[in-house]
């Protein structure tokens, strides 16, 4: 066993040998930097959002069966690969070769925006392809549970997916064998309009078939490898750690005697993280390769034993061919635990995490642990001294040293019994999300019962996430044998748990109530469970489950999706080659499938170049007292660490209102304040180097966290910004009652796919400089970088060719980040590159605004709302950033779709010790919005009438007037909102809802309708200007620049539309390379919903000066092509290059008069949506989602849909599941996808319908098009209220009629703790001040 072995593995049929590999590399930057396959992405490092799914392909030597399986590249050790074929995104397909149908798919249904996530997606298709070429729907939502998209809201890749099904264009829930598409919606025929038509986005004909002999084949020299056995141990030696890879179980005891300590890894999915996030540091690793005996299955009389090498989805698979086989009373154990199974991570984890590295980490919240505790599984052990077999009970989950595996000793194999008669197991979970995502709590609970008397002979129940380790309620079980299994023995048992399982008010992990409630709802659960099958069993001594109860039981429903889209056919008068308003594909949609999309950080390495990392502030408030840089500086490749003093003279820049810092050496006013920067010769080598600054903080006073606190230190930016309308003072006296209220609304993280990235390269001469960075605002890079480095503007560049995904999030922190950057380029004259991790991302950046809005109206008791006083208060962070501008747009958007006759609404931008907040997708109005919403839903129950009823009453009219005495056209409002009401049957489904509701008491539906009203402008002329460039060449190609980013919106694409309109040229003439400051100067900022609309309009402009001069020659030669008519031109000297410029809308604001026309237009749209709770868990469904939009006359309506889909689903995770958690001391605790929940692809609605109203008003927009980057973020509201509005149900029926308080993220423990009952009012609470929280609500 010594030597340093060499590693062979293949990448895309191509042989790789290292011959001196560091056991430390990670496969993903190995494929990036190494082999330069860039296609595969870094998104969290974790394994957690699917951006780098690879495909890996072994041959098992016994069965010569080849597995294939998807993996994530970020968590696989490149040492464990040897022997293993890797297909990635490259290797599947390109534009140079052939593409592959996945990619194409993808890329035709519209199912890739900023394209980052796209490759991984692609992968996690491809590999379920090779392993089911004619999949069904079900299996390819699952292949899909571990990859994350913050841009589409994953419809149109379903879409894509659907193609391969069997029955692909049909839903696969045919009713009474009709198909729901048949029926049309509601099944109702279609109600037809004009030449609206229930259009296709794409056409399914022309796409590639999927042919399965066309796949690259497993490298025959690993097959005959593979079968060449015996191999010996490999050992791979590093500088600081060795890797073992023992092949046969001889040499695997052997190297755990030699080094005990050193774990086994298997898929490296916990030792991993624990690694890269924990710091902890292992030696030695051994990694046990195809060892038979480790991967055994065997059927015995009294139950099945399980390799401890398989992986999870290995199991899972036995598991389902085992129920298959057996009778069903033997199973039940089975059936649990492939229940956790499926949606335990995604498939990329579960096809690498082991059972035996699941069983043996213990992890607290483990899914599988508490079932096979309580299904008396045994562990059976082997170390040089022979066999054992020890219980996996209490003693080993908690790590009792007596009931442990000793150092040397491996876990062969799990033995999992069957059940006997009258012996029943069930599994319960609750998360965040309902995949992917580590339970809150989760537990397995048995009973025993000798016969069917109905008498406890035995009873085991254990939970995780409760404590530190799993959790056996031991002592409560063995007081309830020989109970009867009765509503009594439930009651004691309820209690005899709650006070053996506590939980401390200060508990890590938060949530302690929720925690609790779900330890006796999870009882409840299997008590009801229990009872159902006693009662099947016996029908005439076990009473029945009343019938409100059975829907307990049942999954909350999830039916296979489809969705209907409906917009406008195309203009029949225009010209057949005019692309406008036809859903033409994403300019780059099939380089995103590809790989070939090149992101900042894709670009290849510059010579000699540097890597630069931030060390960040660990306090929130303190003077720092000194900063130690010898360590970090002694170490190897290090360069420099630049510090405030560094930046003398140049350390602020102003870009808004007031000044920022840029590094802060002195004092610290939040958690993640850059403090200094490493520049080091590698990634590595600068992230260690950081971790050994040294610093030392004096806490300062007061610490501010939360609105409340900065309300009480009367900690504010600026003074209030307030609108008032008419005479409020006076409506108070007039109406018939007045009520007060307020709620509150979390933040929201950007989670763009791509992470902050800048390359900056010094070009060595005139101190130009080239800055290539991830940005929506590349002006303002030029301006910081050039004042930085005390410059005039045109030695500085900065070139964008796409954004991986922005929100809002890629301005104010970049261009600090990217002068820093710039800085270290300039100071030491090499490239500087400046990637941040996906934790340090959502630490630095900030996101959306908490906000707290205080309300009171005066209405009258028909539902008229006649006076209504509000005050907003939003958590602006630490610095000020564009929190003014913020609460601005939000006030004058804030009464979305209603008119209140008297209005005062005050804002205030509070200053606390956050990492200062941002821009995020719309920008004030989806806080503002749910205020006012939330009052008028309150309203409504004080009138007892429906929220929808008053929601009418209080609309609009036609012709009107804003606040800010702006004229308003709202008869596309009410349009919408009618067509809304139609298309979702709202009136019948309210109907069935109500039905539903009484007759089930622990699921309750909801269903909740939004109108919007979105004003689109930027308050100024100036910032509302854009210009391009416009070239033709001779061989009649052209070339079009403009200011504005592309970030997924896909504005190249509609640009290039234009351009071939007012060209009267194919598309494919036409050529767009990126956004520069070299060819556009002082471009605006890329947000804010106009990007298409104002740069439009310049590309406009210069094409019609374009063909304004070319006229007399295209007269002279009509049937000439553009060649002809370019070379003509050119001898006869015409210009074949313009430029063009809009000089921005019409737009002012006075907020002295609080009057002015700050908007050019109005998006109108409206949304109904109906989830299903769970009372007992608080879990929730989207079932299905009506929205009808007013889009004007749509450029192109595939990425329009795409737009509002996206943002709709976005809305749905601000307002439902994405939670950010800080400790009382400020910092940050959800730093990632594991913590952190976006929607995934289980989270969308059921059915979603999107229907855009045909075009009616012409405006002085771009061919009359609408923005609609952000208005459809608000929409998801309606799942927020269609909620509230079950939850209502759920506590009227329990006799609770007061006002209902439900803030904004309505998560499960939201949900639960308000769905008030004996099991609520069962558990401990505690006195406030008694403890500390693990967090603060912010």
């Amino acid at each position: 066993m010594d030597g340093t072995a060499e590693l062979l593995f293949y990448v895309n049929g191509r042989k790789v040998i290292e011959k001196n590999v560091d056991p430390e590399t990670m496969l993903l930057p190995y494929l990036r930097k190494k082999l330069r396959l860039t296609g595969t992405k870094y998104g969290c490092g974790a394994g957690g959002c699917g951006a780098c799914t690879v495909m890996i392909s072994r041959c098992n030597p016994i069965t010569k069966r080849i597995r294939h399986y998807p993996a994530n590249a970020c968590l696989i050790p490149i040492c464990s690969l040897y022997g293993a074929a890797i297909t990635t995104v490259e290797g599947i397909g390109s534009t140079k070769t052939r593409i592959h149908p996945v990619q194409e798919r993808i890329a035709k249904c519209h199912g890739t925006q900023c394209g980052f996530c796209t490759p991984g997606m692609v992968m996690s298709i491809y590999t379920l392809l090779r392993n089911h070429p004619e999949p069904t729907l079900s299996q390819l939502t699952d292949a899909l549970g571990g990859n994350l998209c913050r841009c589409t809201g994953y419809r149109p890749i379903i879409d894509a997916c659907k193609t391969f099904c069997k029955t692909s264009g049909c839903c696969q829930s045919k009713e009474n064998g009709v198909c729901f598409l048949d029926q049309g919606i509601n099944g109702l025929p279609e109600f037809e309009g004009g030449n609206e038509t229930n259009l296709k986005l794409f056409s399914e004909e022309e796409f590639l078939p999927l042919d399965p002999t066309q796949e690259l084949i497993f490298p025959p020299e690993l097959m005959i490898m593979a079968e060449k056995q015996p191999q010996r141990t490999r050992i791979f030696g590093g500088d600081r750690m060795t890797w073992i890879s023992p092949v046969t179980l001889k040499e695997l005891l052997e190297a755990k005697v030699k080094y005990p300590q050193a774990p086994v890894v298997m898929g490296n999915t916990s030792v991993g993280p624990d690694v890269k996030f924990k710091g902890i540091f292992h030696p030695v690793i051994i990694s046990p390769d195809g060892i038979e005996e480790l991967s055994v299955v065997n059927y015995t009389d009294n139950g099945l034993t399980l390799g401890a090498a398989l992986s999870l989805a290995q199991v899972k698979d036995i598991l389902a061919n085992v129920i298959l086989k057996l009778p069903e009373e033997k199973t039940q154990m089975y059936h649990a635990l492939l229940k956790h199974l499926g949606t335990l991570a995604g498939s990329q984890i579960r096809n690498m995490a082991s059972l035996g590295g699941h069983v043996v980490s213990r992890h607290p919240d483990s899914d599988l642990n508490p079932l096979l505790a309580v299904g008396n599984c045994t562990l059976n052990l082997l170390s040089k001294e022979g066999k054992r077999q020890i219980p996996l009970n209490e003693q080993f989950l908690r790590k009792c040293p007596s009931a442990d595996l000793k150092p040397e000793e491996i876990l062969i194999s799990v033995n999992i019994p069957y059940l006997r008669k009258w012996e029943f197991v069930s599994a319960f979970r609750q998360a965040q999300r309902q995949q992917n995502a580590l339970a809150i709590v989760n537990s397995g609970m048995r009973v025993f019962f000798g016969g069917g008397d109905g008498i406890i002979r035995e009873l085991s129940i254990a939970y995780g996430g409760v404590g530190p380790t799993t959790i056996c309620a031991k002592n409560s079980c063995q007081k309830l044998i020989g109970r009867r299994w009765n509503e009594e023995m439930l009651d004691a048992a309820c209690r005899l748990i709650l006070d053996e399982v506590s939980l401390p008010g200060s508990a890590p992990g938060g949530r302690v109530e929720f925690r609790r409630t779900l330890i006796i709802s999870f009882l409840f659960k299997f008590y009801l469970e229990v009872s159902q099958i006693l009662k099947r069993m016996d029908p005439v001594h076990y009473p029945s489950l009343t019938d409100k109860y059975e829907s307990a039981l049942e999954e909350l429903h999830s039916r296979h999706h489809w969705r209907t889209l409906k917009y406008q056919n195309a203009d029949p008068k225009q010209l057949p080659q005019d692309p406008v308003g036809h859903p033409i594909m994403h300019l780059s949609g099939i380089k995103h499938a590809t790989g070939e999309a090149i992101y900042c950080d894709d670009m290849p390495a510059v010579d000699r170049e540097l890597f630069l990392t931030f060390v960040t502030s660990s306090r929130a408030h303190a003077k720092i007292v000194s900063v130690d840089l010898s360590e970090a500086l002694s170490l190897p490749g290090v360069v420099d660490v630049l510090t405030e003093e560094h930046l003398h003279g140049i350390n602020s820049f102003r870009l808004l209102t007031k000044p920022e810092k840029l590094l802060s050496t002195d004092e610290v006013f939040c958690v993640g304040e850059l403090v200094c920067a490493v520049i080091a010769d590698s990634e590595v080598q600068a992230k260690r180097a950081a971790q050994r600054v040294k610093i030392v903080y004096r806490d300062l006073e007061p610490l501010i966290l939360t609105i409340e606190e900065a309300i009480q230190h009367k900690s504010f930016f600026e003074q209030e910004r307030k609108l008032e309308y008419g005479n409020i003072d006076e409506a108070f006296k007039m109406v018939d009652q007045i009520l007060e209220g307020e709620i509150h609304m979390g933040g929201q993280e950007h989670f763009y796919m791509e992470t902050q990235s800048m390359l900056v390269v010094p070009k060595g001469e005139d101190q130009e400089i080239d800055v290539y960075v991830s940005t929506q605002f590349p002006k303002y890079i030029q301006d910081i970088v050039a004042s930085t480095l005390k410059l005039p503007a045109n030695k500085v560049m900065c070139h964008v060719k796409r954004v991986g995904g922005a929100f809002g999030g890629k301005v104010m922190k970049t261009g600090i980040m990217a002068a820093i950057a710039a800085f270290a380029a300039n100071k030491h004259g090499r490239a500087v590159r400046c990637i941040l991790e996906r934790g340090e991302d959502m630490l630095i950046t900030g996101g959306r605004h908490p906000y707290l809005g205080k309300y009171k109206a005066g209405f009258m008791n028909d539902g008229r709302i006649l006076a209504l006083d509000v005050e907003h208060y939003s958590n602006g962070g630490a610095s000020l950033d564009e929190s003014l501008l913020m609460i601005e747009m939000g006030l004058l958007k804030m009464e979305n779709a209603y008119k209140f006759p008297n209005l005062r609404c005050r804002a205030w931008a509070c200053r606390t010790n956050l990492p200062s907040n941002t821009a995020l997708r719309g920008f004030g109005f989806p806080q503002t919005g749910l205020i006012t919403e939330s009052c008028i839903t309150e309203v409504a129950a004080k009138c007892g009438l429906s929220p929808e009823k008053v929601r009418t009453i209080n609309m609009y009219k036609e012709i009107d007037q804003t606040p800010y005495k702006q004229e308003i056209n709202a008869k596309n409002l009410i349009q919408c909102w009618k067509e809304c009401m139609a298309m979702s049957s709202y009136a019948l489904r309210k109907a069935a809802v109500e039905k539903f509701n009484s007759e089930n008491c622990w699921k309750k539906k909801g269903l909740a309708m939004v109108p919007l009203k979105f004003p689109v402008g930027l308050g100024s002329v100036a910032a509302g200007q854009a210009a391009a460039l416009v070239h033709i060449y001779l061989d009649g190609s052209v070339l079009v620049t403009h200011g504005g980013i592309e970030m997924g919106q896909g504005v190249h694409t509609k640009m290039i539309q234009v351009a071939s309109r007012e060209l009267r040229m194919p598309l494919s003439n036409i050529h767009l390379r990126g956004t520069s400051t070299e060819t556009v100067p002082n471009a605006n900022i890329s947000g804010g919903s106009v990007v298409a609309d104002l740069n439009g309009l310049a590309v406009k402009d210069a094409c019609q000066t374009l063909l304004k001069r070319l006229e007399p020659i295209i007269s002279k030669n009509p049937g000439g092509t553009w060649k002809d008519w370019a070379q003509a031109a050119f001898d006869e000297s015409i210009s074949l290059s313009a430029t063009g410029y809009f000089r921005g809308y019409e737009s002012n604001m006075n907020w002295e008069t609080g009057e002015g026309r700050p908007f050019e237009y109005f998006v109108y749209g409206a949304a109904c949506s109906e989830v299903e709770i769970d009372c007992l868990t608080g879990a929730h469904k989207n079932i299905r989602t009506d929205i009808v939009m007013d889009v004007g006359c749509s450029i192109n309506p595939a990425l329009d849909i795409g737009q509002i889909e996206g943002a709709f689903i976005q809305g749905m995770g601000l307002y439902t599941i994405e939670e950010l958690n800080y400790s009382p001391q400020g910092v940050l605790y959800t730093r990632g996808p594991n913590q952190y929940k976006i929607p995934a692809i289980c989270d969308i609605p059921t059915e979603l319908h999107v229907s855009l109203l045909p075009p009616s008003q012409n405006s002085n927009t771009l061919y009359s098009s609408k923005g609609l980057g952000e208005s459809a973020v608000f929409l998801g509201c309606s799942v927020f209220f269609a909620i509230q509005n079950a939850v209502s149900a759920a506590r009227q029926e329990r006799g609770l009629f007061g006002p209902l308080k439900l803030n904004s993220p309505l998560t499960p423990e939201k949900i639960r703790m308000a769905c008030e009952d004996k099991f609520t009012k069962m558990i401990p609470r505690d006195e406030p001040g008694s403890y500390v929280p693990w967090s603060v609500p912010i």
